[in-house]
């Protein structure tokens, strides 16, 4: 099956198995979701994540976490650039996500990193998704 939008399935199927309350959730693997999975465990929206499998059929595991009442991490996960409409933004124009209380992932010429970190750097890059 050939995706267009690979991230944009990555985050649907984060999406899906955390409104069924699942407790873990696989996609196919690649370096960016792989980047992507390591910032969302940074930042506190999934507990854990691992790879598994070899060569081409390796698959990222991801880990949903939960608060003590049942209630999900994160509210909304969103992406922003897409294929056919890419959002690039500068160094001095990073957004803030609810005023902080959100992450964006962004995708730089230094890697991937949040937007409080891109801020830091004073690096601007593509803007991958929003989480809150």
């Amino acid at each position: 099956m050939s995706l267009s939008d690979p991230i944009a399935n990555m985050l649907t199927s984060i999406r899906n198995a955390n409104a069924a309350r699942l407790d873990t959730v696989q996609v196919p693997h690649s370096n960016l979701k792989g980047e992507m999975a390591r910032m969302l465990k940074k930042e506190g929206f999934i507990s854990d994540y691992t790879v598994e499998g070899e060569g081409g059929k390796r698959v990222l595991r991801m880990y949903l976490k939960y608060l003590p009442d049942g209630s999900t991490v994160f509210r909304k996960i969103e992406r922003v650039s897409r294929p056919g409409r890419r959002s690039y933004v500068p160094g001095t124009a990073v957004p803030r996500v609810l005023g902080g209380i959100g992450v964006a992932i962004l995708s730089t010429s230094s890697g991937i990193m949040t937007d409080a970190e891109a801020r830091r750097r004073k690096v601007g890059g593509e803007v991958l998704c929003r989480v809150w």
